[in-house]
């Protein structure tokens, strides 16, 4: 049997498939599986044995409507069996369709969109199934019920080992990686917030501090490293493998909703996640993480919240009111009782 496993983005989406596919190939060793997914996401499956990888050129031959049909007859050639469609976009639709039309079985992700608007509109306030466990249900429906991995589930390569050689990481310091941004402003919280806090921890222990983002971000990093003292810039400087490297050895990480939260903890690494319009409560929180790890202001406080589900949009109440009440006193007396530092 040869399953097609889809899903091209977003990034932290695309990690989050880690743990799914170790317990295919724990589980279902004899199964194959192809991954179509972006070649920069290739060293999140490096430690996966058994999996291939297929990296779509949609920029040239993969490009448009016509580059669907090439695409199709690319991925025949390899002799699929199942198309398991973890993403439900335009592009995978007309894929999946014309396999479908081939004979060959498809199966799709639930995203759970109704639900999800529930709990924006307040009428759900229990957690929705994590991204991942919707993956599973997926394979389950395929004919293949797994039990996903728990951290760590992307293990980095000696590539990027050998990446953060020179960056000196001694014992009895305390290495913190920190993502300040996000995709969208309703998932940022201000910029003097995250200083302070980083203060008030550099008060307390000798502390390296890794920033960690985009390159759309890098011009904000570097204004931001300017201001911290013991920072250092991550973005621009490794790669991505280097990046899972470094992550691994964190003491912690401190990130928005973002896919450096995703990331840092599937290499196995404690992350505290500060959340805004978005809430873990739709399912896309830090995998494997505890709930307590997750800082928000309750929505029995504040009922605008959860207002977005991907952090899309503008704040209802004109005040953000979901990140700013949440001081740097109250992230750092989160960490004290969680003892973390």
């Amino acid at each position: 049997m040869h399953l097609l496993v889809i899903r091209t983005s977003a990034m932290g989406d695309v990690a989050l498939l880690t743990p799914v596919i170790l317990g295919m190939r724990k589980q279902y060793p004899e199964v194959e599986i192809t991954i179509v997914t972006r070649r920069p996401f290739e060293s999140f499956f490096y430690s996966i044995s058994g999996v291939k990888l297929f990296f779509p050129d949609f920029e040239k031959n993969h490009k448009g409507l016509p580059g669907i049909f090439r695409m199709h007859h690319d991925l025949e050639k390899t002799g699929v069996d199942c198309i398991v469609d973890l993403h439900d976009v335009l592009r995978s639709k007309i894929l999946r369709q014309l396999f479908r039309l081939s004979g060959v079985p498809v199966y799709v992700i639930n995203k759970g969109r109704h639900d999800k608007k529930r709990v924006i509109n307040g009428k759900i306030k229990t957690g929705l199934k994590h991204s991942v466990l919707r993956y599973c249900d997926v394979f389950a429906e395929a004919g293949y019920p797994i039990s996903p991995f728990d951290p760590p589930c992307i293990i980095p390569t000696q590539v990027g080992f050998s990446e953060i050689s020179c960056l000196q990481l001694k014992a009895g310091e305390f290495n913190i990686g920190v993502a300040p941004y996000a995709k969208h402003k309703l998932k940022i919280w201000p910029e003097e917030n995250m200083k302070k806090l980083l203060e008030m921890i550099s008060a307390r222990h000798n502390v390296k501090i890794w920033l960690f983002g985009g390159y759309d971000e890098l011009e904000r990093l570097k204004n931001f490293r300017m201001q911290v003292p013991g920072s250092f810039l991550v973005t621009g400087n490794l790669g991505l493998a280097g990046e899972l490297a470094l992550m691994s050895k964190l003491n912690f990480m401190i990130s928005m909703d973002s896919s450096n939260m995703h990331m840092a903890a599937l290499t196995g690494t404690k992350v505290i996640s500060i959340w805004g319009g978005t809430d873990p409560l739709t399912g896309f929180g830090a995998w494997k993480q505890p709930d307590n790890m997750a800082i928000r202001i309750p929505p029995e406080e504040l009922t605008c919240r959860p207002c977005t589900i991907y952090g899309k949009g503008e704040c209802r109440r004109g005040d953000l009111a979901c990140m700013n009440w949440l001081t740097p006193e109250k992230v750092f007396d989160r960490l004290v009782n969680l003892k973390i530092i």
